[in-house]
């Protein structure tokens, strides 16, 4: 059973203030809580529907009714289980390797979405401008399905750790160079620019190397690919070549 100061604080979870106030996030189903659980995240709490995660201690799982997880899901149709983990501190920027840097990315699915496509790319590091949609969002979490625990991410005044990195910048444009037809480095900064407006004009006039996705529809007339579709393409593209 749930009691109703722990259905206040999960529900609380729900919004970026109080995750902050609380270092608390939560995350839904049984395979990102075991990947979240694999890589160690500190647990707070399960709440699920019945016995699940044999190797969690009994004092850190709650049995509660389909009724009970409605409350406190943050999910239209609620899965089995619910875990509160605890939010860890964030790690420092490193500079080396194929870094992605988000400008303003505002939908929580496209997010995790983009944590994902970079996990499969082996993408290590992912940069955000303050923002950026919260990284603990439930949204996000869902999303990403589990990759959250294998990318580490840092949220930073973009425009300063653009003008001071050694390593080239890269930005996607509509009129930039044809990225099938051009020469890619093993290591750089990818920028991705905001789903409705792209990247920002203080940005724009820090990438040196602007780069495109070509269109081969007949008619032309496809204003923009999605933001997450866009950097799995990007990026296969540079990992393609090393």
């Amino acid at each position: 059973m749930v009691s109703k100061n722990q259905i206040k604080l999960i529900n609380s979870l729900h919004q970026k203030k109080f995750r902050q106030i609380n270092k608390l996030f939560i995350a839904e189903g049984i395979k990102v809580i075991q990947e979240l659980l694999n890589a160690q995240y500190e647990l707070d709490q399960i709440y699920s529907t019945e016995p699940l995660f044999e190797q969690v201690l009994e004092n850190k799982k709650t049995l509660i009714s389909d009724e009970e997880l409605k409350k406190i899901s943050a999910l239209t149709v609620p899965n089995n289980c619910l875990a509160v983990f605890k939010i860890p501190a964030e790690k420092k920027f490193s500079e080396k390797g194929l870094i992605v840097a988000l400008d303003s990315i505002r939908d929580p699915g496209n997010l995790g979405t983009i944590i994902r496509i970079c996990d499969w790319f082996g993408i290590e590091q992912i940069i955000c401008s303050p923002d950026t949609v919260d990284v603990y969002n439930p949204k996000v979490i869902q999303a990403t399905m589990g990759s959250i625990s294998r990318v580490n991410f840092v949220y930073t005044d973009l425009v300063s750790v653009l003008q001071k990195t050694k390593l080239p910048v890269f930005g996607t444009f509509m009129d930039g160079e044809n990225i099938y037809k051009m020469e890619v480095p093993k290591e750089g900064i990818i920028v991705m620019g905001n789903e409705a407006n792209g990247i920002s004009e203080a940005i724009e006039k820090i990438v040196k190397n602007k780069i495109s996705i070509p269109r081969f529809g007949t008619l032309q007339k496809t204003e923009s690919l999605n933001v997450a579709t866009a950097t799995a393409i990007i990026l296969s593209e540079f990992r393609r070549k090393f």
